[in-house]
C-alpha cells in the first residue's frame, strides 16, 4: 500500500469518494447530483493553493481509499483555548473492495499527524454511522453539535 497526496488531477475521485460516502449514508441521487457539481467547483481552488489536503492509499496503481484535511479558522473555544484553528476531517472514504483491512484507520493516523505538523491541537469531524465506532476506538468524541436548515 502506498500513501500520496491529493492532486489537481484527483478532483474526479475526490468527488466521486464524496457522493458515495453520502450515498451509503442515505442521501438521495439528485441532491449528490447537485452537490458533487457545486463540490467540484469549490475544491479545485483548494487543491491548488493547498487549503485543502489529506492523503489517498494506493494499491495496484489504484486510489482505494482517501481523506480530506482543511486548517479552518475558529475562534479561540474552550477545546483550543489559545488557537484560532481547527483541524477538519473530511471524505473519509475506502473503496468497498478494501474495507476491514485497517486502511481507514491508518489515513486517520496520518490525518492526526498532519494536524500535529501545522500545530494544530483540536480538529473535528462528522461521522456517518459507518465510521462511529472507529472514530470512537480512536479517541473520538462525539460532541453537542446541532444543526438546522435555513431556508
Amino acid at each position: 500500500m502506498q500513501i500520496r497526496p491529493p492532486h489537481i488531477d484527483d478532483i474526479d475521485i475526490i468527488c466521486r469518494h464524496r457522493e458515495e460516502m453520502f450515498r451509503e449514508a442515505g442521501r438521495d441521487d439528485k441532491t449528490l447530483a447537485e452537490m458533487t457539481s457545486a463540490f467540484r467547483v469549490w475544491l479545485r481552488p483548494r487543491l491548488l493553493d493547498g487549503s485543502y489536503y489529506g492523503f489517498f492509499a494506493i494499491d495496484n496503481d489504484q486510489v482505494v481509499a482517501g481523506i480530506g484535511l482543511m486548517s479552518i479558522d475558529w475562534p479561540p473555544h474552550p477545546s483550543h483555548p489559545e488557537q484560532d484553528k481547527r483541524g477538519y476531517v473530511l471524505n473519509v472514504y475506502v473503496e468497498p473492495s478494501h474495507r476491514k483491512m485497517g486502511i481507514a484507520k491508518m489515513l486517520m493516523r496520518l490525518a492526526e499527524e498532519a494536524f500535529a505538523a501545522r500545530g494544530l491541537q483540536f480538529a473535528i469531524l462528522h461521522a456517518t454511522q459507518m465510521g462511529r465506532e472507529l472514530y470512537a476506538g480512536m479517541g473520538w468524541a462525539q460532541t453537542s453539535e446541532m444543526a438546522k436548515v435555513l431556508k
